[in-house]
């Protein structure tokens, strides 16, 4: 085989291994685990908001759209805030791998709760979801991050075909789980999603021996005595972690999350804000940080608020644009009415398609040195994502008059989607793995997931406006701000790229 420039020095290393289409064999562990929790997922997402606004009799909840679109938004978003304990626990007690095991096994028992015909396992199955997601998401793509060498030219690559394993099971699960739970029965398209997971953690253990070392032990400080102390101190931390979920189970078995869902979205909107603010303070002004990762951490606070806006419009997806594709959208195929769920896999297929060329585009500029900045590719991002909201505005124009607009609208949206989330999204994952201190990789992880959880939860609030504001307003509103971000980032691209220092 013929020597490749862009891998000269890295074929000592123990990373070196390029059995999987040029990557590490583990990289292919990882996909399929991936594959299958996103599976999980995005198929009990896609029913989700349509499962809770159904009318009772046809085995939905009932829920208003507000209602609806609270519980939606504060399931989602603190699916990727607990990405953020999930990094930490991870760092300090079980390691990347277990934590991804532990995770696995609660998603699974989540999805099956959700089977069970009563409001109590309901509100079990979303808070074992939470939990499962948090310990899952984040620490799957540090290990990820981990199967390379520092400065390997094959990371962003390898991210990209990564992510087409998130996507291979967002393309399959809406068009399965979806199916099943519109035609047949919401609670059956559930179960479905925990099979999937099942499938994953099998998958999982029986390819964990391709992973190495990578993410086999938490985080050393290099101090033994130091090293107990904070596995001791993060057990009670996580002690008392469990003890609110289980307070937050009771609530919902009481009602009082369905009852106070709006109330709960609010208080849940500034707890987000001021954990972010808490974190990046003691990121860029605490104690403990070198003056190289203090700058590093400027540069991971811009793309964390370009990555919350991003999500924020794209997040819609699975509540604003489900809602569209059920009431305002023509269905029909040759006569045939296919199920709003299934617009969930049109984007998916472009990024299944798409990601190899973005992987080979990422690797064919850094060889001739013209490969744009991750604040670059965050801009374009931004721009693609704000786009695609406006040109929903003349289709929410034509459906606010009572018209069923054609399925291309929002195909055409889902595209443009698919362009921004393939500049940001694998780009920011293997950002942070090369900005993040090593002691603190999952906790920067979960940093990068609590962008995603505030974009999460500002869709939900989109979706709980979709009834009482003018679609055209709503969709031209978001496309404002999603634009408005891009330039403004684009301005920033050069004093961010200072901050990464030297990290590209």
């Amino acid at each position: 085989m013929a020597s490749r420039p862009d891998l000269e020095g890295y074929l000592e290393t123990p990373h070196a291994d390029t059995s999987f289409f040029g990557h590490p064999r583990g990289l292919a562990t990882l996909f399929f685990t991936e594959m299958w929790e996103r599976f999980s997922y995005y198929g009990m997402r896609a029913i989700l908001i349509l499962f809770l606004t159904d009318k009772i009799a046809h085995g939905g909840l009932g829920f208003s759209d507000d209602k609806a679109g609270a519980v939606y938004g504060f399931y989602t978003a603190m699916v990727y805030l607990l990405c953020l304990g999930g990094g930490w626990v991870a760092d300090r007690i079980t390691g990347q791998r277990r934590a991804v095991l532990i995770g696995g096994v609660f998603i699974a028992a989540g999805e099956f709760c959700l089977v069970a015909p009563s409001e109590i396992s309901f509100y079990t199955g979303l808070v074992l979801l939470m939990m499962g997601t948090g310990l899952l998401k984040g620490n799957v793509s540090t290990i990820v991050g981990q199967l390379y060498a520092p400065g390997d030219p094959r990371r962003d690559s390898g991210f990209s075909i990564f992510y087409m394993g998130i996507n291979t099971g967002a393309l399959i699960s809406p068009i399965i789980c979806g199916y099943v739970g519109e035609r047949i029965s919401w609670r059956l398209g559930f179960a479905v999603a925990g099979a999937g997971m099942l499938l994953g953690l099998i998958q999982y253990l029986l390819g964990s021996r391709r992973l190495g070392s990578a993410g086999l032990h938490p985080a050393s400080t290099g101090n033994p005595e130091l090293d107990r102390r904070q596995k001791r101190n993060a057990a009670w931390a996580v002690s008392a972690f469990l003890g609110f979920f289980v307070v937050l189970g009771l609530a919902g078995a009481l009602g009082a999350m369905a009852f106070t869902a709006n109330l709960i979205s609010e208080w849940l909107g500034w707890f987000l804000l001021s954990i972010s603010v808490a974190v990046f303070a003691w990121l860029i002004f605490g104690g403990g940080w070198s003056r190289e990762e203090r700058k590093r951490s400027v540069a991971i606070m811009v793309l964390f608020v370009a990555s919350a806006l991003f999500w924020a419009s794209f997040e819609q997806a699975g509540s604003t644009l489900s809602l569209f594709a059920e009431r305002s959208t023509n269905r029909h195929i040759f006569s045939i009415e296919f199920p709003a769920s299934w617009f969930q896999f049109v984007q998916p297929i472009f990024v299944v398609v798409l990601a190899p060329v973005f992987a080979w585009l990422w690797l064919a500029l850094g060889r001739r040195r013209t490969e744009p900045s991750a604040p670059a590719k965050f801009s374009l991002g931004l721009l693609f994502g704000g786009s695609a909201f406006a040109i929903l505005v003349p289709a929410s124009i034509m459906a606010v008059h009572g018209a069923q607009v054609s399925m291309w609208w929002l195909t055409g949206t889902y595209l443009l989607q698919t362009l921004g989330e393939l500049s940001l999204s694998p780009v920011g994952l293997s950002a942070m793995t090369k900005l993040a201190p090593e002691r603190a990789a999952g906790f920067i992880m979960g940093i990068w997931f609590l962008s995603t959880s505030i974009g999460n939860w500002l869709a939900g609030e989109a979706a709980s406006l979709y009834s009482s504001m003018p679609l055209p307003t709503l969709f031209g509103t978001v496309a404002a701000l999603t634009i408005g971000a891009a330039v403004m980032l684009a301005l920033l691209i050069k004093p961010t790229v200072r901050m990464m220092s030297g990290v590209k």
